[in-house]
């Protein structure tokens, strides 16, 4: 049987830097030979974060820039091989599912990953996707239905800046959505109380000694996205910047645990009611399957595990590279 290697990259909402993942493809199968991610300098991740106000003269230079880490990526994670393709799906700029018509923007030079790498690159895969008719995101649920899809139903979750969810099982993708914010705002919230010097709270410890306020967690989850269903997309203008400043107007070393605390239990009840609500029979669900950089924050995967019990919890594997 045919084997080939082919390199994927990304970057998420977070903007934490590329994801690479060296994958062996068969016929029937994938094995991920190596996966890494290459962080972004504290400069570049912010100017990515500020994308969606940049002028055209500054977008097109990010453009390139992020071409050129994508492909020092992709030459990275592919050292001493030969893939024969790349597939990039870029950095999202813009997203703008619910305009008129659909759109997104996603950066990170094609044509420069290409002429560094000296291979074929699949890329534009949110555009096509939106130009068909989709939503442009999350794009991974063909990828859960083929590692999942043949067993029972379970929920197979991703936790990024945004969070999303793939309902499989039985031979069939039942549904697929952004569920709300995922790290996003905890992240933006640390940074805002550490002035930068932190980007996030590592292992949701800073969480766990908070205290939720049920006040702003009621009117946060008024969010009429909430109540919207599927197919729907987020990106991280949804739950931003904006909806921090409004919410929490002042957050300092004092208060960031209860901040946190708050914004975790935000992420992990709306995991759990877009799933409930969603799934084709809640009852049938029979595990959740959560990966992503949240699934490594303990406090989060604590409150889902209460949440959704007595449904087992389990983190996939670090090699999934998501």
């Amino acid at each position: 049987m045919k084997t080939r290697l082919a390199v994927g990259l990304m970057s998420g909402t977070s903007a934490d830097g590329v994801t690479a993942a060296l994958v062996e493809l068969r016929a029937d199968s994938v094995r991920v030979r190596r996966c890494e991610t290459y962080a972004y300098p504290p400069l570049l991740k912010r100017r990515v974060l500020e994308a969606v106000n940049m002028r055209a003269p500054e977008l097109s230079l990010l453009n390139f820039e992020l071409g050129h880490s994508f492909a020092d990526a992709a030459l990275k994670i592919s050292r001493g091989t030969r893939p024969s393709v790349v597939g990039s799906h870029g950095q999202t700029a813009w997203h703008g599912p619910n305009a008129d018509p659909p759109n997104t923007l996603q950066i990170a030079e094609p044509s420069v990953i290409a002429e560094r790498t000296g291979l074929p690159v699949v890329a534009d895969f949110r555009p096509r996707d939106m130009a068909a008719g989709g939503q442009g995101a999350p794009l991974v649920p063909a990828f859960d239905l083929f590692l999942f899809g043949r067993g029972p139903r379970r929920a197979v979750v991703n936790i990024g800046g945004i969070s999303n969810v793939s309902l499989v099982g039985g031979g069939k993708l039942w549904s697929a959505f952004d569920t709300g914010p995922g790290n996003a705002l905890m992240d933006e919230a640390v940074r805002r109380a550490t002035r930068g010097r932190s980007e996030m709270d590592r292992g949701g410890r800073l969480a766990a000694r908070g205290l939720v306020d049920e006040k702003i967690l009621k009117r946060l989850l008024a969010h009429p996205y909430f109540k919207q269903a599927p197919p729907k997309s987020l990106d991280r203008t949804t739950f931003g910047p904006a909806l921090l400043d409004r919410h929490f107007p002042r957050i300092d070393a004092a208060n960031l645990p209860g901040v946190l605390a708050t914004l975790a239990e935000l992420t992990a009840r709306t995991l759990w009611y877009g799933i409930l609500e969603n799934a084709p029979d809640g009852a049938g669900l029979t595990e959740i399957v959560v990966s992503g950089g949240g699934a490594l924050n303990a406090h989060l995967m604590r409150r889902l595990s209460a949440l959704f019990s007595p449904f087992p919890s389990r983190r996939r594997p670090r090699t999934a590279c998501r």
